[in-house]
């Protein structure tokens, strides 16, 4: 009997900007019917350059994960090749298309009790256990670079000035820094979300873990799209967030039995 079932939703929205770049999807494999990969991908680089760039990405990781055999346990290395491989060619891209596109990318695998992720950008993925924050994904831009390295006015600077200077991400001129993370013997009540800094930056971490632990996957989706939209005032950026929650599995329903009596003065039973 399964520990628990995996429901997972996606949602997206197309902010206050005149066109979506940001890309989400949620994919299994016919070939590994135990797996589900959740994957966020938010595109930059003029119009049609950002949204080619976030395509890429959906587009390489379901070509790569459908080849995926259920005996592979090379996840961390399927990951790292997704990004790779998205990353060559939307730079092949660049160089015919004369533009600069780029994407950020956020991928998580589900597994059995077994979870692996990967980013590299500013989409995030968040990891909840029972509504409580065990893990979140650093920022590859420029005033968190300046924070890990001790600089925190220069950092602060940054936040305001440059917040949307990336150091790492898909397509960009030097090779991008993939972080990969993984968490082991998963349970009832843990919940992942991966989004764009559409979603997140309108939310506390206590508000998004909240949210995922008490409402399904569907409705802490339209929870955090209408609060997001709200907080925006008119100015929002593409939103793309996909969730995916371990819950309890359903019990399996009885099945009818059946009533024996006896008859007086009869010797068989009877059955209904």
């Amino acid at each position: 009997m399964s520990r628990f079932k995996v429901t997972a939703c996606i949602a997206e929205h197309i902010g206050d900007r005149p066109e979506q770049q940001d890309r989400v999807a949620i994919l299994t494999s016919k070939r590994n019917p135990g797996a589900l990969l959740a994957i966020v991908a938010d595109g930059m680089g003029g119009r049609t350059g950002g949204r080619m760039a976030s395509d890429q990405v959906i587009a390489t990781a379901d070509s790569l994960f459908q080849e995926l055999s259920e005996q592979d346990t090379a996840l961390p290395q399927l990951l790292r090749q997704i990004a790779a491989e998205a990353h060559t060619v939307i730079r092949l891209t660049a160089i015919s298309s004369e533009k600069e596109p780029h994407s950020t990318i956020v991928a998580l695998i589900v597994k059995k009790d077994y979870a692996i992720w990967a980013h590299a950008g500013d989409s995030r993925l968040y990891y909840f256990r029972a509504g409580r924050l065990v893990h979140r994904t650093d920022d590859h831009t420029y005033a968190s670079m300046l924070a890990a390295e001790g600089k925190v006015e220069a950092a602060e600077v940054a936040a305001n000035k440059y917040k949307n200077i990336l150091v790492s991400a898909l397509g960009i001129a030097r090779e991008p820094q993939i972080v990969v993370g993984e968490a082991t013997e998963l349970r009832v009540g843990d919940a992942f979300l991966l989004c764009s800094d559409g979603l997140w930056a309108y939310f506390e971490d206590y508000e998004l873990g909240s949210l995922l632990h008490s409402l399904s996957p569907r409705e802490a989706s339209e929870h955090l799209v209408r609060i997001a939209r709200d907080r925006a005032k008119g100015r929002g950026d593409n939103l793309s967030l996909a969730i995916v929650k371990l819950e309890a599995p359903e019990p399996k329903k009885r099945m009818p039995t059946a009533t024996l009596w006896f008859e007086k003065d009869s010797p068989e039973p009877s059955q209904a």
